[in-house]
């Protein structure tokens, strides 16, 4: 038997980095559309005025590896030498064993060592003890400008920030919002339009073919959160498939497993099944105990375990009074992306209004991830009354605003039965200075209890939210309510 060679090492690092040798060199990304969040993590990553590594961090699929390509092309088409830009992507079994800085000595001799370098290190998670390594790396080698990336996010991002305080920056790239998702299709304009407003007034958009944008956002909820099935028309033939045997099945079967040493791997993929098929639904430990015959210990462990793969999203419950429950037992699982659950089951049609409800409801959620805000939301639930969402200001836990997500229009026919729940919470709290209620075609301004009552069809609340929260990443707070403003 004998050990991979240097020559072989070499050959296969050069392989990935043609530009070494061809001056002509184009990167086949840079021709592919953009994430919006393109420009403010190049300011991140190639920011050499401050000594950290910037580390991509998100689940599978959602376009690190493109962004990070296109950030090449960009680095080799400026100021930086070729020769001093280098990618190595850790998952490679050639790579097994080898250290982050062994990596340094293949690149070629005409980067000098005294000017500045870029170095990419893709799906650094399969290293073991990268923080470690990476740290050291940033104490010395101060010319060079290392940029990770990695799925397992949370599992990640706690390792940056307990090994590589000071030397770390992270940034998070979630799946496509709805916005984007009209953007590479290029369809937006043909669905919504925004009108311009004077400086400092909300954004305002006018539909201009409300069954065409509801249709594309059905489509979004069955494929539209991974870049490749919305550009790639052979994957978008069969998404379901792509979902489930790239994504979910390498998350669960793979990643999760070999981060947390599952062995009972049945177990995980079954209960996130459950989850994705009870999404947007109340639940508790003791009622997912019951269902599957599983441990409560192993049910929690597992849920945040979802979590840190960022396959799930956990909204925690209030009151009428707004307040948390000493001990919690009930919360909601949403799904990072919606689209999953087409993958597991099968494609919502939007005749089935109960299911595009769900989803729907999963799918604001999923844009709110992008908001730094997000952990001030919450749902409200009492002995004979819900609300789907309760924004809590961060001092003083008050509501701010509340919302009801509906995939309907029966708001116009039965106004008291859709509003009496927000009313009671308005009834009680005057803090709340905004209410949002969604439909399935109708928009309109209502006023319950004195407050401002906005009601948006939830295809166009969901592309608000997704085009105003990215639309400012330097401060990504979604513009749709006052208090973010």
């Amino acid at each position: 038997m004998e050990a991979i060679s240097e020559k072989d090492i070499r050959a296969r690092i050069e392989r990935d980095n043609p530009w070494w040798s061809d001056p002509g060199f184009i990167v086949p990304e840079a021709h592919s559309p953009k994430r919006v969040y393109f420009e403010p993590f190049k300011e991140l990553a190639l920011n050499f005025g401050v000594k950290r590594a910037a580390v991509l961090l998100g689940p599978r699929r959602v376009g690190k590896t493109f962004l990070i390509k296109q950030l090449i092309q960009y680095a080799i088409a400026g100021s930086a030498s070729r020769q001093g830009v280098m990618y190595a992507s850790i998952d490679a079994t050639i790579y097994a064993g080898m250290s982050l800085e062994k990596f340094l000595g293949y690149m070629p001799a005409a980067a000098s060592e005294n000017s500045q370098r870029i170095v990419f290190f893709d799906e650094i998670q399969y290293r073991r003890d990268w923080e470690v390594e990476l740290k050291d790396l940033v104490d010395s080698y101060p010319h060079i400008k290392f940029i990770a990336s990695g799925s397992a996010a949370a599992a990640l991002q706690l390792k940056s920030r307990e090994s590589g305080a000071g030397r770390f920056s992270d940034f998070m790239l979630p799946p496509l919002t709805f916005y984007e998702f009209l953007l590479f299709l290029g369809e937006e304009e043909r669905h919504i339009k925004k009108v311009p407003t004077k400086s400092g007034v909300k954004p305002r958009y006018e539909i201009l073919n409300i069954e065409g944008l509801n249709a594309r956002f059905v489509d979004y909820l069955n494929w539209g959160g991974y870049p490749e099935a919305v550009t790639n028309p052979q994957i978008r033939q069969n998404a379901e498939q792509f979902i489930k045997n790239d994504i979910i099945d390498k998350v669960l079967l793979n990643d999760l497993p070999s981060l947390y040493g599952i062995t009972k791997i049945q177990e995980l993929k079954t209960l996130f099944g459950f989850l994705a098929y009870n999404a947007g639904n109340e639940a508790s430990l003791e009622n997912i105990c019951q269902s599957l015959e599983l441990p409560k210990p192993t049910i929690k462990k597992y849920i945040e375990y979802l979590q840190s793969a960022f396959l799930i999203i956990k909204v925690s419950n209030v009151d009428e009074n707004c307040r948390r429950p000493t001990r919690e037992r009930n919360f909601k699982i949403y799904l990072n992306n919606p689209s999953m659950r087409a993958a597991f089951f099968a494609p919502v049609a939007a005749t089935d209004s109960r299911k595009v409800g769900q989803l729907a409801e999963c799918a604001i959620f999923s844009q709110w991830q992008h908001a730094p805000t997000f952990g001030n939301l919450r749902y409200a639930r009492w002995r004979d009354g819900e609300i789907d969402i309760a924004y809590l200001d961060a001092a003083t836990q008050k509501p701010r605003w509340i919302g009801e997500i509906k995939w309907s229009d029966r708001i116009d026919d039965h106004e008291a039965d859709e509003t009496k729940n927000l009313l009671t919470i308005l009834r009680r709290h005057k803090t709340v200075v905004e209410v949002v209620m969604t439909s399935r075609t109708i928009e309109k301004e209502l006023t319950l209890d004195g407050r401002p009552t906005a009601v948006y069809p939830c295809a166009a609340y969901c592309y608000m939210l997704g085009r105003n929260i990215t639309a400012r990443l330097d401060n990504p707070i979604a513009v749709l309510h006052d208090e973010e403003a």
